[in-house]
């Protein structure tokens, strides 16, 4: 997998996720016949205006996990296949790493990659009470709504990407971005539970 490479924000991308979002739906429909699975464009290429990676992020959220080789079969008519890291320590790819303060369940932090490589989107498929699939959520949201933020995520994003530029994969940079993560959680959780009371 090539550098990390930051762009402008493409106002193209969301209108493919939900493309994309779409067919992923219709492969899910034998599996969701009770209609509880949840279909969502995550990361920076859903935050309007921010830049990004080119790589569309979409999540799944379902009770619970079927196989990888079952999803791989399900997912076959999509341009989705399985994604299995550029190293065996690759974040996020079997399992999301707990964020500071949640619950460390290890069952509920499993998880399902796949990418679509010619169509520049990765697809994380989380259980429903996956803590971390709510973060994602709430962070994409806590960005829409904090422009100033999002700014600095951006330029935080820009530095990271030029001190990784001749990392052969993403990994590095997506362990740096934690820092981040780690310094705006409180405020950002704050915000999400303010959001949920009202």
């Amino acid at each position: 997998m090539p550098p990390a490479v930051i762009v402008a924000h493409d106002p193209a991308w969301p209108a493919r996720a939900q493309q994309l979002l779409g067919e992923v739906r219709a492969a899910f429909a034998p599996l969701d016949e009770a209609d509880r699975f949840v279909y969502e464009h995550i990361g920076s290429t859903a935050v309007p205006g921010l830049a990004a990676k080119p790589i569309v992020d979409l999540q799944v959220r379902m009770p619970s996990l079927p196989g990888l080789a079952e999803l791989a079969d399900v997912l076959a008519p999509t341009p989705f296949v399985p994604a299995h890291g550029a190293r065996p320590d690759s974040p996020g790819v079997h399992r999301d790493t707990p964020r500071p303060g949640d619950r460390a369940d290890a069952a509920r932090y499993e998880k399902r990659l796949f990418h679509a490589p010619a169509e520049a989107a990765i697809l994380h498929i989380r259980r429903t009470d996956s803590p971390f699939a709510e973060f994602v959520v709430e962070f994409r949201d806590w960005l829409r709504h904090h422009p100033d933020q999002a700014r600095r995520y951006e330029q935080i994003k820009r530095a990271l990407a030029e001190q990784h530029a001749d990392a052969p994969d993403y990994d590095d940079y997506t362990r740096a971005k934690s820092d981040f993560l780690n310094e705006i959680q409180p405020q950002l959780r704050a915000w999400a539970r303010s959001r949920t009371s009202s």
